[in-house]
């Protein structure tokens, strides 16, 4: 029951922490593996099931306001869901040592990341730089050799799509609530072969009800804090995820090199 019960609160929190800014999700292996000692296919799966709940509902809603630009969010989701397959294939060659602290370092790295990202102001057009990163992003073939390359990183990690596509399409010259909007969508075609790929790994028969847990309580999450997002200041809110995750990560690491 104990299991049962920090899934749905853990899976609520993180789904109301994405629907609020767009981050978090990467804590879900994170609480499976290190927290409840789940095999690392297991909590990939779960965690990949979580992130096709959030990248579904998050990105319809960014669509819904305008944030959403579905021709290159197509393209770089074709690039995504192949890189997805080849991260599961990657990650069945490393040893669950190796996987843990290859998850562990991501969330220590999506920390750093967001504890040192400064957003720019709502109104702030770009530079010239700013404009020529942007060229880059009208290419079809950059923009699906993006989308694979991350979406493996991401497969292959358990880093559920938006913390690590974000930034980088900010880097790129896209406006930050677009590049939210296009990283929950792309979540969704890293979320699916991923999924399924570390299912095929895991005993189904032993996980029905903590599938059906992970769905509600993270659909519900993303659903409410989507609804509050405009209620909530999102700078100490994204403070609190980083300095977490950075201590938890450190702390895991920690252990697992004893």
């Amino acid at each position: 029951m104990s299991v049962i019960l920090i899934t749905f609160l853990g899976n609520f929190i993180v789904g109301g922490f994405i629907g609020i800014c767009g981050i978090a999700g990467f804590l879900l292996p994170m609480m499976y593996a290190g927290l409840l000692g789940f095999p690392v296919s297991q909590s990939l799966a779960l965690s990949f099931l979580a992130f096709f709940v959030s990248g579904a509902i998050g990105s319809y809603n960014y669509h819904k306001r305008g944030n959403l630009d579905v021709r290159f969010s197509i393209i770089i989701s074709v690039g995504s869901f192949f890189g997805g397959l080849l991260g599961v294939k990657l990650n069945a060659l490393i040893t669950p040592v190796q996987a843990k602290m290859l998850l562990y370092l991501v969330v220590l790295l999506s920390g750093i990341s967001i504890l040192c990202r400064k957003d720019k102001p709502a109104n702030d057009s770009g530079t010239e730089k700013d404009k020529e990163k942007k060229g880059l992003l009208d290419s079809p073939v950059f923009v699906i050799a993006f989308g694979f390359i991350t979406g493996a990183v991401c497969s292959l990690s358990g880093a559920g799509g938006p913390v690590l596509v974000m930034p980088l399409l900010v880097a790129l010259g896209m406006p930050v609530h677009m590049s939210i909007g296009v990283a929950l969508f792309d979540s969704v075609f890293i979320a699916l072969p991923a999924c399924a790929g570390y299912m095929m790994q895991c005993d189904l028969s032993q996980m029905g009800l903590l599938l059906a847990v992970t769905v509600v309580a993270h659909g519900a999450g993303v659903i409410i804090g989507s609804s509050n997002a405009h209620k909530i200041k999102q700078k100490p809110l994204k403070l609190g995820v980083a300095v977490f995750s950075i201590a938890i990560s450190i702390y895991m690491i920690a252990n697992l090199l004893r």
